[in-house]
């Protein structure tokens, strides 16, 4: 008895055919589990932790602490007139989301290749989940770090905090389109070169220190114009125009260069579009 051939699948899984594919459409399908995996990002972070969700507070508090003593007490780096800690804490909550953001997404082939083995979904809500989860973790500390201005404004600081406040949406936009771009260009070559692993986290730790979280931009302008370069180099890192401009909301710190902002929404949305052609290519063939 011959089987009958005429019907047609109602569902056909097939590799991608596209260079750019959004897919979004896919993407609105399966939101019931995004919705899961971003409860899971959060949930499973400090699930076994006797501490919590307290961590969220105690990373920023510790790393500026330590830094105010490094950096402000035994260095003296200037803090261009604001309270050393809060200008600290305010670096520190926004290349918390970017380092978190990077390092997680960066691993996105590694850490789940089990769940693509055995069931198919769009691949790109996994990027996309543990950058809105990371939201949740940014806005808590960013609630602390109002809190220590509000307390600094209560006894008189010099901070001056203005309408710019408005752009923080757009900045950390900007700053997830980066992140989540070089995180799944770092991920697609992760599945080739396991040696970018091992190299993540010596490499954010040291670019860390190549964007103006501990320092000003005047004082990393003033290093660079003194040794002859063009004082334009300071803002070659895409993050610096993003930490100018909310030093400069909050706390009335330092100045805003609006052609490093532009560089930084162009250079976000350039290696977006190109982390998801290279993460689309390498899904193809990725469990291969």
């Amino acid at each position: 008895m011959e089987k009958d051939t005429s019907q047609e699948w109602l569902f056909e899984i097939t590799p991608k055919k596209k260079l750019i594919e959004l897919n979004l459409k896919e993407i609105y399908q399966f939101r019931d589990l995004l919705v899961l995996f971003i409860r899971r990002d959060i949930v499973a972070v400090y699930k076994q932790t006797i501490l919590g969700p307290l961590w969220f507070f105690i990373q920023p508090l510790f790393t500026s602490l330590i830094q105010f003593i490094v950096f402000a007490k035994v260095a003296s780096i200037p803090t261009d007139g604001v309270p050393p800690f809060l200008f600290l804490l305010a670096g520190n909550v926004m290349w918390g989301y970017f380092s978190t953001t990077l390092t997680a997404t960066s691993n996105t082939f590694k850490t789940n290749q089990n769940i693509f083995g055995k069931v198919y979904f769009p691949r790109a809500i996994m990027p996309i989940s543990i950058t809105i989860s990371g939201l949740l973790k940014f806005f808590i500390q960013f609630l602390l770090f109002i809190a220590f201005l509000l307390v600094a404004m209560y006894k008189g600081a010099d901070v001056n905090p203005n309408v710019y406040m408005l752009l923080t949406p757009a900045l950390i936009l900007i700053m997830a389109l980066i992140s989540m771009g070089l995180g799944m260009i770092i991920s697609s070559l992760t599945t080739k070169y396991r040696d970018f692993t091992f190299l993540m986290g010596f490499a954010i730790s040291l670019f860390m220190y190549l964007t103006p979280v501990v320092y000003p931009t005047s004082l990393l302008i003033e290093k660079i114009s003194s040794a002859g370069f063009p004082s334009w180099l300071a803002y070659v890192n895409p993050l610096t125009g993003i930490l100018d401009v909310f030093k400069y909301a909050f706390l009335g710190a330092g100045n805003i260069y609006w052609p490093s902002l532009v560089w930084s929404l162009g250079f976000g949305l350039l290696v977006y579009f190109f982390g998801l052609i290279v993460f689309n290519r390498t899904e193809k063939s990725f469990m291969d």
